[in-house]
């Protein structure tokens, strides 16, 4: 049998256009979905979409979603495309997680303490159980509370360890922080540029690699010290000001995660951190940040890498589904010639082996 390479043309790629558009709006006696909808009622998709696309910004993230008919990873796609065409005016100055206008935190490992736990938002203590009264949602239900979110005092519970000294010393940075958005990610890396290629990672891998650690890949015993979603003030200097001004604030998760550590040559038995922060409500992407890592620290903490999670070449250049998903998804696209020639090498083995075993044969 012949194979030959198959040929298409734009009007084969513009029919499959109109064909996902009018899949994309579905039937058209339902009413249409709106990127408000989307914005207001699938904000934990809207906040996944806009950590892995690398953009804080919800009407943005939503659009995306809709445009991809719900493919996250599509979605992030899109919108990290759509990132790299906006000009870079510059950066923030750090962030004051510890003055967060707090919706949820809460700390596994004490149970009263400054400022109070919060529940927040959350199917944490709730069945998993389809709820068919969604079916039939226009409205909330009576009973719903109406929510406050306070700026409380509520300083990280890791600082209560700290008073102890019973965890070792947040570091401060000796350079000034890469960015991965300008620069591709090189190997070995240091700590700020994991944090961000954590903070966008594809949150099923993320997730996978953390589970890997608690089962015994790694050394990995943590305790969630703080976990608190709340809203942050994001201000900047401005050169022409020369002093800093809010320009708005953003919502964010923050995970503070507690490991024991027993101590080496340079330090003596104590907590050791990891740390895990990223857009929008999203505590599994945090705390498996947060797990990641301190996994990712094993060598500068002296301790034997022998798993997965703890080589960070493996994790970083993999985490990240946007590069995943151009390696994997290219694989559709034509390879006529590349296969043409395949199938004329194995012909020409195939022809060598017949004849080699002929002469076998007859001698």
């Amino acid at each position: 049998m012949a194979y030959v390479a198959v040929k298409g043309g734009e009007q084969a790629i513009d029919a499959a256009h109109a064909w996902l558009a009018e899949e994309r709006r579905g039937d058209a006696t339902l009413p249409g979905l709106s990127v408000a909808q989307i914005k207001s009622q699938m904000g934990r998709a809207v906040d996944r979409v806009m950590a892995e696309g690398s953009v804080c910004d919800r009407d943005l993230a939503a659009l995306a979603i809709k445009q991809a008919q719900g493919d996250l990873i599509e979605a992030a796609f899109l919108l990290r495309a759509y990132r790299t065409t906006l000009p870079r005016f510059g950066y923030s100055v750090p962030l004051q997680t510890a003055h967060m206008t707090l919706r949820r935190r809460i700390s596994a490992i004490f149970k009263d303490l400054p400022g109070g736990q919060r529940l927040g938002a959350t199917t944490d203590y709730s069945h998993r159980l389809l709820d068919f009264s969604l079916l039939d949602d226009a409205r909330l239900p009576d009973h719903a509370p109406t929510v406050q979110h306070t700026a409380a005092s509520a300083p990280h519970v890791t600082d209560l360890l700290g008073a102890e000294a019973l965890i070792e010393l947040e570091a401060c940075a000796a350079h000034p922080p890469g960015d991965i958005t300008m620069t591709p990610l090189g190997f070995p890396t240091t700590r700020d540029l994991r944090l961000q290629a954590l903070a966008r990672g594809d949150e099923g891998f993320l997730l996978a690699m953390a589970y890997s650690t608690q089962r015994g890949y790694g050394h990995n015993h943590p305790f969630v010290g703080e976990l608190r979603v709340g809203d942050v003030a994001v201000s900047i200097i401005p050169p022409e000001l020369g002093f800093s001004i809010e320009i708005g604030d953003i919502t964010l998760t923050e995970c503070q995660m507690v490991n024991q550590f027993a101590g080496s040559k340079q330090a003596p038995p104590q907590f050791t951190r990891g740390y895990g922060l990223c857009f929008g409500h999203a505590d599994r992407r945090a705390i498996a940040a947060a797990l990641l890592d301190r996994s990712l620290r094993s060598a500068e903490l002296g301790e034997e890498v022998q798993a997965p999670a703890q080589a960070a070449e493996f994790v970083l250049a993999h985490c990240d589904n946007i590069e995943a998903t151009g390696f994997v998804e290219h694989l559709k696209l034509p390879h006529h010639v590349d296969f043409q020639s395949e199938l004329e090498l194995l012909r020409s083995l195939r022809a060598t082996s017949v004849a080699s075993n002929a002469t076998d044969s007859a001698s």
